[in-house]
């Protein structure tokens, strides 16, 4: 059965005020811009985000950020947005930091219906302790603190219990995709797109090309269709550099 819309606007229409997105995507590398423009021209507020980062001041999340659509995000990192710095550091943000393996796992268990695993990474520090300020106050006191978490010792080590993330929405931009939802991703796009798109109750595919069922090769297919309900073709993508630096050299 095809799973194609024929607009992104189409296939974000019922995107609500306060849902959950889980949005694919490193850096500005296979983010699903085409996607994330749609939901901006709507109306839909409070959005909740789990991605790696969010974009930059005009482009990829950065446009819903800027627009304050935004109510509370969890990404590995923020450093190439300053809209992003001051709506946190001016209590307008809610923000979950969270080492970047551990949120890629978190998609991924939430995909796979594991509720929680136990991990290595942030014990002894305020992500398994606790006090970490996810939203501070205007005076720039801490309004809402990071909980601890709890932790286990397994053959001596010690780890902390980290919860897994499912999302009403994921948003995953491919370069391959056929109308039943098959995806192929592009280098650097597989690190993210794949786990978010297993943790969106509905997932949503932009593809830069369309192609037929059987037109992938299966061993070829990193996302199964069975994961994405619709699929946008949304064609070639503008290819943004977050910050472009040159080598040095005499002349």
């Amino acid at each position: 059965m095809s799973k194609v819309v024929n607009t992104a606007a189409e296939a974000v229409a019922d995107i609500a005020s306060g849902s959950r997105l889980a949005v694919g995507g490193f850096g500005l590398c296979g983010i699903p811009d085409a996607l994330i423009a749609a939901i901006a021209d709507g109306d839909a507020t409070d959005l909740e985000v789990f991605s790696n980062n969010c974009g930059v001041d005009d482009y990829g999340l950065g446009i819903l950020l800027g627009a304050h659509r935004i109510a509370r995000v969890t990404a590995s990192y923020v450093g190439e947005n300053k809209e992003f710095a001051r709506q946190y550091l001016a209590g307008e943000l809610e923000v979950e930091l969270t080492p970047q393996g551990t949120l890629a796992e978190r998609l991924r268990a939430g995909g796979t219906g594991i509720p929680a695993f136990y991990t290595p990474a942030g014990v002894g520090t305020p992500i398994a302790e606790g006090g970490l300020p996810w939203r501070y106050n205007p005076d720039g006191s801490i309004a809402v603190a990071s909980p601890p978490k709890a932790t286990a010792v397994f053959g001596g080590r010690t780890y902390v219990l980290e919860e897994a993330i499912t999302a009403d929405f994921a948003l995953v931009h491919a370069d391959y995709g056929d109308t039943e939802g098959n995806l192929v991703f592009n280098k650097t796009a597989m690190n993210f797109n794949p786990l978010a798109a297993m943790a969106g109750r509905i997932t949503i595919a932009q593809v830069e090309n369309l192609v037929e069922p059987g037109d992938i090769d299966p061993a070829h297919v990193h996302l199964p269709g069975v994961f994405v309900a619709r699929v946008v073709h949304t064609g070639p993508q503008e290819k943004r550099i977050e910050k472009r630096t040159v080598s040095g050299g005499t002349k």
